[in-house]
């Protein structure tokens, strides 16, 4: 089994835009969480296949570190 990492943004218009970062150009978009990682899913699974039928290699997550950081508002 093989894992991505997937980044959902919000979009101000409502829904989610996500990104692959270990599959270049790898992007896709949900209107809610839920089916914008099913959307991820299925946007992984047609770029890993469309490696193997052009005879290139499987990208794999590579050493990807997700951090949430806590920074000071800035005083006016």
């Amino acid at each position: 089994m093989l894992k991505y990492t997937v980044i959902l943004v919000p979009e101000e218009e409502g829904g989610y835009a996500v990104e692959v970062p270990a599959l270049p150009g790898c992007y896709t978009q949900g209107e809610t969480r839920e089916e914008a990682i099913a959307m991820a899913k299925e946007a992984i699974e047609l770029y890993l296949e469309s490696c193997k039928a052009e005879g290139e290699a499987i990208p794999e997550e590579t050493g990807v570190e997700s951090l949430v950081v806590e920074v000071r508002e800035p005083v006016a």
